[in-house]
């Protein structure tokens, strides 16, 4: 049965289509109810602050600040914040990261009407809900050894395919310390090359090229 006071939900998605259609199907629903719409993290804030939802939907990217850094914020103020988070994309890291930050779920903008209502009362209710497509990919990240700050910066850079030299002037490190990074970071991502370094990481989400 429906309860008698609706879930109050937050919005978040920069995309004023994706929050008008979010709203507009989520608005029917007799136990739901939307208050409040957000496109960053600044203004996801505010919202919390004005109209106290019982629920946010969350994208996973947000301009500035990611889905994962506004969740971490929003928790910060707001300890008892339920947090779906909603995405096009299925990276581990992605994933992982939303969780770390607090989020109770994880579900795919592919997904079903009806599993994204039922993922919207588990996550209400207390519960954690991971979208079947992306569980497995969540398992895996367990079992991969994480970059470090500095290896992520290095890591983007080789990405955007500057050499060892340009790096090292960049960060303002030695040229030695820029292989080392490169280096161990290959290990972890278990790569052969530069390239394919760059493979793995767009695949797995820790990096974007946007």
């Amino acid at each position: 049965m429906p309860s008698s006071k609706p879930i109050r939900i937050l919005v978040v998605d920069d995309h004023f289509m994706v929050r008008m259609g979010l709203s507009a199907s989520l608005n029917v629903e007799p136990d739901m109810e939307v208050v409040a719409e957000a496109a960053n993290c600044e203004a996801a804030l505010a919202a919390c602050r004005r109209h106290h939802p019982s629920l946010i939907i969350m994208d996973v990217r947000l301009p500035e600040k990611s889905g994962a850094e506004t969740t971490a914020a929003i928790l910060k103020e707001f300890p008892e914040a339920n947090i779906l988070m909603l995405s096009t994309h299925s990276g581990e890291e992605e994933v992982f990261r939303s969780l770390q930050a607090g989020a109770r779920g994880y579900i795919l903008k592919s997904a079903l009407r009806e599993e994204l209502l039922r993922a919207l009362r588990e996550v209400h209710a207390g519960r954690r809900y991971i979208d079947p497509a992306v569980a497995p990919l969540l398992a895996a990240r367990v079992s991969h050894r994480s970059l470090t700050s500095r290896e992520l910066e290095v890591l983007r850079m080789v990405a955007k395919g500057m050499g060892n030299k340009e790096i090292a002037a960049a960060l303002d490190i030695a040229e030695v310390t820029v292989k080392l990074h490169v280096s161990h970071l290959m290990e972890k991502l278990e790569a052969k090359d530069r390239t394919e370094a760059t493979t793995i990481a767009l695949q797995r989400g820790i990096i974007r090229m946007d």
